[in-house]
């Protein structure tokens, strides 16, 4: 047995019950095969794999907190503090009925190939919890965040790990905890990313992982001889990505289609409004039921269905295996030339080897979404410097730190043999820089 076999075999013997986690585990080792074979015996005389599959802290607390009828609740919290080879521990948290170990473990290893990727010195990590923020009140979300950071704040720090927003933690989650680590640690530091403009936070963060999706697409199309100006795009999702992806790509000239929310989606043939979504979601935090009052033209439909529609782009920008096989097969039948994941692994592995098979251009969410997190570190930095750059300046950062990614995936898959494949491409681009630095630091 191969040496990428036996870590897989180990990883999901070891870690039951956690699916996420080992499709993203096999997914990446499967992919690094060729550089893990050229190196086998260092390899696994330094059991490098199996360092870099196995956090280097894992921490899970309970958070207590009291809603406004004076009931007590109690969820649970988690931060996985995967690795720190690199730079701090970097990567969201995030707030969802679903959260559990193995799914922010799987976030959380997708981080360490990232955060690389960005070619910006920081480490893998992710958190969350269980707590659900839908229909809470300011006060019961703060009452949340403030017990969640009375005992996340042991574990962080501006110089160790640098937590960010995700599904659920936007803005208002992230202050109120900011002001709870202010508090209880006596400092002022870049502790959390994605903080106001008032207190330390960088324009651009909101649309980062948006508009980096598009300036990645944009440049891998132009490479491949094809205009996104003019094209179709459906996406999936309401959240900051989907909303940002979509206001890039109408100022790039396509016409975004489709988007969505948990409980159903739209289809505006005319092209999705950005302002009345702004409105819905950003705003009045409504659901999606809302939009045909905007646009009374427009199509709403219950459940899923996104991929149903035909476009030349598709962008799943909502969460985790949300594209499967039938969506894939839809989405070819329908014409797609390229899809580029907004959201964290948000297409099966099934599906995403039926979309590489059938020639369409496809970009892993390790790649393609970095540029929420690339624009944190570019946050990280202007804290560090007590200073605070103009819109026009991170975004000219962003769109070179996308641009650049995808050249560096595009010749990480030519140099082993597999032209075009951008997932083997992202994991070893990801994979080397980081392999590289933990063997410089010895068996730590």
């Amino acid at each position: 047995m191969s040496y990428v076999d036996e870590v897989i075999a180990r990883i999901k013997k070891e870690n039951p019950d956690e699916p996420e986690f080992h499709q993203a585990v096999t997914e990446v080792l499967e992919s690094i095969r060729g550089i893990v074979d050229e190196n086998e015996s260092s390899f696994r005389r330094d059991a490098l794999l199996e360092r870099l599959c196995n956090p280097e802290r894992q921490i899970k607390f309970r958070v207590s907190w009291i809603d406004d009828k004076g009931q007590v609740h109690v969820n649970t919290g988690y931060r996985v503090q995967f690795n720190s080879a690199i730079g701090p521990y970097k990567g969201g948290l995030r707030l969802h009925p679903s959260v559990n170990i193995g799914i922010i473990k799987f976030l959380g290893f997708e981080q360490i190939f990232k955060n690389s990727l960005t070619g910006l010195p920081i480490g893998g990590g992710k958190g969350g919890s269980d707590f659900d923020p839908k229909g809470k009140s300011d006060r019961e979300v703060m009452a949340f965040c403030q017990a969640f950071m009375s005992e996340l704040c042991k574990y962080i720090g501006a110089y160790t790990d640098v937590p960010a927003g995700d599904i659920g933690m936007g803005a208002r989650e992230i202050g109120y905890m900011f002001g709870q680590y202010k508090k209880l640690r006596g400092v002022f530091e870049g502790v959390l990313t994605g903080k106001g403009k008032s207190y330390g936070g960088s324009l651009v963060r909101t649309e980062a992982t948006g508009y980096g999706l598009l300036y990645l697409t944009e440049e891998m199309l132009r490479c491949h001889g094809v205009d996104i100006k003019g094209k179709t795009i459906t996406v999936s999702g309401a959240g900051n990505v989907a909303i940002y992806a979509i206001e890039k790509a109408a100022e790039m000239g396509a016409r975004v289609v489709t988007c969505s929310d948990s409980t159903g989606w739209v289809y505006d043939p005319d092209g999705i409004d950005v302002t009345a979504l702004k409105e819905i979601k950003e705003v009045r935090r409504q659901r999606l039921t809302e939009y045909k009052k905007y646009r009374p033209s427009a199509e709403y439909h219950e459940g899923r269905g996104v991929w149903s529609v035909k476009s030349d782009i598709a962008l799943p920008c909502a969460t985790q295996n949300e594209l499967d096989i039938e969506d894939a097969k839809a989405l070819v039948a329908g014409g797609v030339i390229a899809v580029c994941e907004g959201a964290n692994m948000p297409t099966t592995l099934e599906a995403t080897k039926y979309l590489q098979d059938n020639g369409v251009y496809f970009v892993p969410g390790k790649a393609a979404n970095a540029g929420g997190v690339a624009t944190s570190a570019l946050e990280m930095s202007q804290n560090s410097e007590r200073l605070a750059w103009s819109f026009e300046r991170v975004d000219s950062e962003l769109k070179s730190i996308m641009v650049r990614l995808y050249h560096n995936i595009d010749n990480a898959a030519k140099r082993y043999g597999a032209d075009g494949n951008y997932v083997v491409g992202a994991n070893i681009a990801g994979f080397e820089k980081v392999a590289k630095a933990m063997m410089a630091q010895g068996i730590v």
